[in-house]
């Protein structure tokens, strides 16, 4: 029983002497002796980073911040969260006005050559969302009814092969802004909206009156920070704090928030190999 007796000693570092172990010039020190976490960020997009009804910032990658901030100070709510484009998600990295990015950044290996990602803490996909009265609601009768399914999508030059990925003899509807590829469900124009999967867990778990999940997800693409290149002391907390909430022993703040945004409960952690 020495493990577990000796669990809390374990925990008992300070602050002083953790910046001491990290280089001098790495996020980490400087993070720990400034007092306070900074984040870049948006605040428009649920369920990722948005203003709740009393005007507070909260969200999936709002909670990654939170998490963060536990690691570091055992409080999270000493972080301060930097409202930004996402065209300086990798910018306000690299030239250190804030510490890291947490914000729905789609990792690739072009963007890797910029900075580095932290683990990926969320894997994004499309899929489809429908009406919850539609006779044609799951995605097993939009793939039955073959020619006659349509589709909305964002404009893109990836649409139609994204749509026929899945369903091959759709038609394909596609629209400028994602307000109306929605407004082109809900008026019945289409048969499905294919949006984003986070998208569609956060509108069916919310409104379940007014939007379906449909059950197919296809395309996954992996989320992680970002944070600047070559500070290995400040990539490996973050990858380990990220790892020990996801599926350590202080998953609390990343099942919570994942059960709100997302209207699900995580995948139960079971002790032996590590699924990981």
């Amino acid at each position: 029983m020495a493990g577990l007796a000796t669990a809390g000693a374990l925990t008992a570092v300070s602050a002083e002497k953790a910046a001491a172990q990290a280089a001098s010039d790495s996020v980490l020190r400087t993070a720990l002796d400034r007092g306070k976490l900074i984040v870049g960020t948006g605040s428009t997009n649920a369920p990722w980073h948005f203003e709740n009804d009393a005007g507070e910032l909260v969200g999936m990658d709002i909670t990654m911040g939170h998490i963060l901030a536990k690691g570091l100070f055992d409080d999270p709510t000493k972080v301060e969260f930097v409202p930004q484009d996402p065209a300086q998600r990798i910018p306000n990295v690299t030239t250190n006005k804030v510490d890291i990015t947490i914000q729905f950044m789609t990792m690739t290996a072009q963007r890797s050559q910029l900075i580095h990602f932290s683990r990926p803490y969320y894997v994004e996909g499309v899929a489809l969302l429908t009406l919850p009265g539609s006779e044609n609601k799951t995605f097993d009768k939009l793939l039955a009814n073959g020619a006659n399914t349509r589709i909305s999508i964002l404009q893109n030059v990836d649409a139609e092969s994204s749509v026929h990925f899945a369903l091959p003899q759709a038609q394909v509807l596609q629209i400028d802004t994602q307000a109306n590829v929605l407004q082109a469900l809900e008026s019945k124009r289409a048969d499905a909206a294919a949006v984003d999967l986070s998208t569609v867990r956060w509108l069916a778990s919310r409104n379940p009156d007014k939007y379906f999940d449909a059950g197919k997800s296809w395309y996954s693409m992996l989320y992680g920070a970002a944070v600047r290149q070559g500070d290995l002391d400040w990539l490996t907390f973050v990858n380990q704090t990220f790892t020990i909430a996801m599926f350590g022993h202080e998953t609390a703040l990343y099942d919570g928030a994942f059960k709100e945004y997302f209207g699900q409960e995580p995948p139960a952690r079971h002790p032996g190999f590590p699924v990981i």
